[in-house]
């Protein structure tokens, strides 16, 4: 059984635009970004959104046979980075790969990252990252999983063993 929640603003259950293949999206609720352009703003108010436990995410991803993944999307993810961080470490389990997406620079999660904001943890269960703040004068619709050019795909694995972005084409 696995414990504790997560606030979000909802789910997608068969995304195939939130990363590689059919995906199960959930949109964190709560974001310090506030990008103007935003596709999500709803999704900004810490206040706003719904308590949901995280074994009840986890059933409604297993009860997907066709998943490639699970994306964190927001609303800002690193916001609630011990609860994702405890979702992903039961969906690597599941042989699901997570894509992650943050309005911070990977070097910059990395400088931050401590133990009381599980950052790093995050990170070490995160298969891709997508970093970066929306930029709207570099927006840009035929981007392949990303919104403005500005943004980085990145390979989590090699950015960590690295210390530094790798990018990756998905």
């Amino acid at each position: 059984m696995l414990s504790g929640t997560l606030k979000i603003a909802g789910t997608v259950n068969d995304s195939i635009v939130d990363g590689p293949g059919i995906r199960f999206t959930i949109f964190t609720q709560g974001c310090p970004h506030r990008c103007e352009g935003c596709h999500n703003p709803q999704t900004h108010d810490f206040d706003g959104g719904e308590e949901v436990s995280l074994e009840s995410l986890l059933e409604d991803v297993r009860s997907n046979p066709l998943l490639d993944g699970v994306t964190y999307s927001g609303g800002e993810p690193f916001c609630q980075a011990r609860e994702l961080y405890t979702l992903g470490i039961e969906l690597k389990k599941s042989g699901l790969n997570i894509v992650t997406y943050t309005g911070y620079l990977f070097e910059d999660l990395l400088e931050q990252a401590s133990e009381e904001n599980f950052y790093r943890e995050l990170l070490s269960v995160t298969d891709y990252l997508v970093d970066g703040p929306f930029q709207l004068d570099k927006r840009d619709i035929l981007l392949k999983f990303k919104g403005s050019s500005n943004q980085r795909i990145l390979d989590v694995k090699k950015s960590l063993a690295e210390k530094k972005a790798v990018e990756i084409q998905l």
